[in-house]
């Protein structure tokens, strides 16, 4: 286990901005190295298994065979979405791959909320699916890991490899700001990596199912997700 040198309660903008700094000329493997080497079990990655989350499992499992992977089941992703992590699970098996489930069922939700809550305020819902249950996962860890890449949209353009994350009070590592998607894709074929098929369908980011459509070819990557009420993010990254 590592000295921890640094944590959200006392990493500085200034020492923020020299960290980054330093690994602005890094890549995503390095980054790693260096986030493993600073956190060790403090480190925690919380995986969408999309096209990012499948390079990053693949680059973690090179740099830290058993790490600790968190997946948010919200009970309503796609069926591709549950048959791929069986498939990495099977192909990773070292790897720590935890489910992280909400306290409510969908009845018990449904029940105090409404039916389709997703629908009616679709907030509320992504806060007790995944941001509730990412909070618990946290808990007892210093920082954890993102697929994000600055290319994705507007909102993720200036993120950096460390960032401070004041929703979750942790550092958030990001080792993919600078891949395109066109990048992404040439690592997973380059390496037969498996993959979700929906992104054969014209999905290019893959959440919910009530709340994920396909895209039109060179449409925004995140322009399948809420589409038509104005939403972009479930708010793990705002």
């Amino acid at each position: 286990m590592p000295d921890i040198m640094f944590s959200y309660e006392t990493l500085t903008i200034e020492r923020l901005d020299a960290i980054n700094k330093e690994l602005e000329n890094k890549d995503a493997l390095d980054i790693l190295k260096w986030a493993y080497g600073q956190f060790g079990e403090s480190l925690i990655y919380a995986c969408s298994f999309g096209a990012e989350g499948i390079v990053l499992v693949d680059l973690i499992s090179k740099v830290c065979p058993d790490a600790r992977i968190v997946f948010l089941d919200t009970h309503v992703h796609f069926k591709e979405t549950y048959e791929l992590i069986k498939r990495v699970k099977a192909k990773y098996p070292k790897l720590r791959i935890e489910l992280k489930e909400p306290h409510l069922s969908l009845e018990q939700q449904a029940e105090q909320y409404g039916i389709e809550l997703w629908k009616s305020n679709p907030d509320l819902c992504c806060k007790l699916r995944k941001l509730n249950p990412l909070g618990e996962a946290l808990q007892g860890a210093v920082a954890w890991l993102s697929g994000l890449r600055r290319e994705q949209s507007p909102t993720r353009s200036s993120t950096q490899f460390v960032n401070i994350d004041r929703r979750f009070q942790s550092i958030k590592v990001c080792p993919l700001i600078h891949w395109t998607w066109d990048d992404v894709w040439t690592y997973i074929k380059l390496y037969r990596l498996p993959y979700n098929e929906l992104h054969d369908k014209g999905y290019p980011s893959i959440g919910c199912e009530h709340c994920t459509v396909p895209v039109e070819e060179d449409g925004d990557s995140r322009a399948g997700r809420w589409s038509g009420i104005g939403k972009t993010e479930c708010g793990l990254h705002q």
